[in-house]
């Protein structure tokens, strides 16, 4: 496969725009200065930071009878990852003429 081939597969940029709800991401690649179309961001799981290890979700019990100290719970939300504007993303432009590429993950 010809070097510039394989040199166009695998871009870094910065995410200039951003559309939650059809999960795609404009990218301006600072090696040329182009800005990408509407990047498709792949999809993954959610996950929770400490990946495989116990997570606390539940009720704490409470200590010394001060208000401050009784039983309470904090609630988690645990959502996919999505790009923000200015983060660095790796983006993945299959070889073949005319592609659409996507966007595989943060850096």
């Amino acid at each position: 496969m010809d070097e510039a081939v394989i040199g166009r597969m695998v871009q870094v940029g910065r995410v200039m725009s951003v559309d939650r709800s059809n999960r795609t991401a404009r990218v301006k690649f600072a090696d040329t200065g182009i800005v990408s179309g509407h990047l498709k961001v792949l999809k993954n799981p959610p996950f929770i930071p400490a990946d495989g290890a116990p997570q606390q979700t539940g009720t704490a019990g409470g200590g010394s009878g001060e208000a401050s100290f009784e039983a309470h719970a904090h609630s988690l939300t645990v959502t996919p990852w999505f790009p923000r504007v200015n983060d660095t993303v790796l983006v993945l432009y299959p070889p073949v003429r005319d592609s659409d590429g996507f966007i595989i993950g943060g850096i």
